[in-house]
């Protein structure tokens, strides 16, 4: 838990100024393409502030003008007025509601829409870097933490500030020395507000960064939770998560705890004020000097001063929240993704599938090398393999290929142009890649095939179906290729998985097919369904194979043996166990059993 500790603390460290201008700006942005909706809202809010401070002035009217002189069609009146105000501010605070709950919801649509759009278009090594439910929580959490100030914040609070400003000046064209006197406790409100801003700003800054941890924490644990419970580690993942969660649930505490202290003293100073007018405003009346209307009135105007108030402080809490929330949005948004294609990109016609490597050097992290000096040419139509121990470069290599990352020195070409000329989108369009670890996601069998690209046609995917093995399964399952797919497929077998992959693989029908450990994790059943769909995937299509199991390669064109970043040795599968090195200590170690037979009968 140190180290959850020492991220948090480094979070809040990096976090800017508490209402920072810049932030504050980019956030008005936003308003832009709703900025005539936006005034009409703010119309309605001066309104309502003028109809709310009017309503005191007619009590007044009421009794001092109507009730002392018993002026009773005027008192009809007043009231009559008073029924209306209340009305014709009840409609128009339902128009105004409605119109920015509408406005809000507009805005985080548009936003979530941009952060999950910039999301996917970012790199492999910003996600090497960032949990996933860090991203989750930006995508949520935060984003909804900035519709309380798109939809209602800013524009309520600019009616706070309207309704103060009209009780101030009703209240001083009644009575300046009454007014003045009803004052006298604002220095004790400010500074009471300037304690609650302060506090309360570094406890809602502290929960957000605590609520991405929990976010992480679980993602993490439940994606995972195979192996977590595998080795019954339950009870630690428990205690861990509760302990990440009691932080969180203390300092959501603290800042109950200064609600509950300032909003009393707010109405503290409230009722003191009641106080002062009546002690000063009941010695005056009794003088004749100020009349019991006006009295009435002020306590009226009193209690609606302090409501705005209290309002401003709830509202100026909720733009504490979404500057911590709009600063990480805005890091997200602003990290620039190093892999951007170029502008007027190369457009590959009738790709053939060559691939070269040219002095290649590449580091995921500073300088520490994975790929050193790398050289090969992979023909149009060949089948290569590569070999190596974990770690020596081979899933890298096919990262590169596909521009998941871009090397730090040489060049990768493919039919003859750099893969950087080209944008992603049509160099990643002619790779299939068929992985080890299988990915598929909710929806059904149909969906995992084509990806919902409705440039493949029915045909197409019934053709991948019938060459990859996959039929027989299909047509075993009641739904046959609508059958309901779970999260990450969890339903299905992995050799089920594995031959998804397959059909998905040849249904995008790609000049340049990898295969990366595609049998490694399946029984021989369903290995042998897969060779024969690898048969039928590798016709007259440049193949790359990574596999650990030398059995599977011995048929390809050429086997590239790398160690440690570096190539060690090329050539067919006879001609590198004839050179007796590497490939052939791998070969050996594979099939020490069949080496000791054929010992054992020599010596004999």
């Amino acid at each position: 838990m140190t180290v959850r500790k020492i991220t948090h603390k480094k979070e809040e460290e990096a976090l800017g100024k508490p209402l920072d201008s810049v932030l504050f700006k980019r956030l008005l942005q936003y308003f832009r393409p709703y900025l005539k909706y936006i005034m009409l809202a703010v119309s309605l809010t001066i309104f309502i502030a003028a109809l709310s401070a009017v309503r005191p002035r007619l009590t007044q009217i009421a009794i001092d003008d109507n009730i002392v002189r018993k002026d009773i069609p005027g008192l009809q009146l007043i009231i009559i007025l008073l029924i209306a105000t209340l009305v014709l501010q009840g409609v128009i605070q339902y128009a105004m509601t409605y119109l920015t709950s509408w406005i809000g919801q507009k805005i985080i649509y548009d936003l979530r829409k941009k952060i999950y759009t910039h999301v996917l278009n970012l790199n492999l090594k910003f996600f090497d870097n960032n949990p996933i439910g860090r991203l989750v929580t930006r995508v949520t959490n935060d984003v909804e933490v900035l519709y309380e100030v798109f939809s209602s914040g800013l524009v309520t609070a600019f009616g706070d500030i309207l309704t103060i400003v009209w009780i101030l000046y009703f209240m001083f064209t009644l009575d300046v020395k009454l007014t003045l006197v009803t004052l006298s406790v604002l220095p004790l409100l400010v500074y009471a507000t300037s304690v609650f801003r302060k506090s309360v700003r570094n406890s809602y800054r502290k929960i957000r960064v605590l609520i991405a941890s929990i976010n992480s924490y679980i993602q993490e644990h439940i994606t995972g939770i195979s192996v977590v419970q595998l080795f019954g580690r339950e009870k630690k993942t428990i205690d861990d998560f509760e302990k990440i969660n009691s932080e969180h649930t203390l300092e959501n505490k603290k800042s109950i705890m200064y609600y509950a202290l300032f909003f009393p003293v707010v109405e503290l100073l409230g009722a003191a004020a009641v106080g002062l007018i009546i002690w000063y405003g009941g010695g005056e009346a009794m003088r004749a000097a100020i009349s019991v209307g006006v009295i009435i009135s002020f306590v009226q105007y009193t209690e609606m001063f302090f409501r705005p108030i209290r309002d401003l402080a709830e509202k100026y809490n909720i733009l504490q929240t979404a500057m911590a929330s709009s600063e990480r949005i805005f890091n997200l948004l602003d990290t620039q993704n190093p892999i951007n294609d170029p502008e007027n990109p190369v457009e590959l016609k009738d790709v053939k599938g060559r691939i070269e490597f040219k002095n290649v050097w590449f580091a995921y992290n500073d300088e520490d090398y994975v790929l050193k000096n790398v050289n090969f040419t992979i023909n149009a139509g060949e089948k290569v393999a590569f070999v190596g121990h974990t770690g020596a470069g081979k899933t890298t290599i096919i990262n590169l290929i596909n521009r998941f990352y871009d090397v730090n020195k040489g060049c990768i070409s493919v039919d003859g142009v750099d893969i950087r000329n080209l944008s992603q989108k049509e160099l990643r369009k002619n790779i299939g890649v068929v992985l080890q670890d299988v990915f598929l996601f909710s929806g059904d069998i149909r969906y995992n095939i084509d990806l919902d690209n409705t440039e493949i046609s029915d045909d197409e995917i019934h053709y991948s179906l019938d060459n990859t093995g996959l039929r027989r399964f299909i047509n075993e399952l009641p739904d046959g290729i609508s059958h309901k797919v779970n999260e990450r497929g969890s339903t299905l077998s992995v050799g089920q998985r594995q031959l998804i992959s397959f059909a998905r693989a040849l249904a995008y029908n790609p000049k340049i097919l990898v295969l990366d450990e595609a049998t490694s994790s399946v029984d021989t059943e369903t290995e042998l369904l897969i060779q024969k769909a690898t048969e039928k995937l590798i016709e007259d299509r440049t193949s790359i194979i990574i596999a650990h199991r030398l059995s599977t390669i011995q048929s390809c064109d050429k086997i590239i043996v790398m160690h440690k970043g570096e190539i060690k040795e090329s050539g067919n599968h006879q001609e590198l166990l004839n050179k007796r090195g590497l490939y052939f200590k791998l070969y050996q170690l594979q099939y020490k059993e069949d080496f000791e037979k054929i010992k054992e009968q020599n010596d004999r």
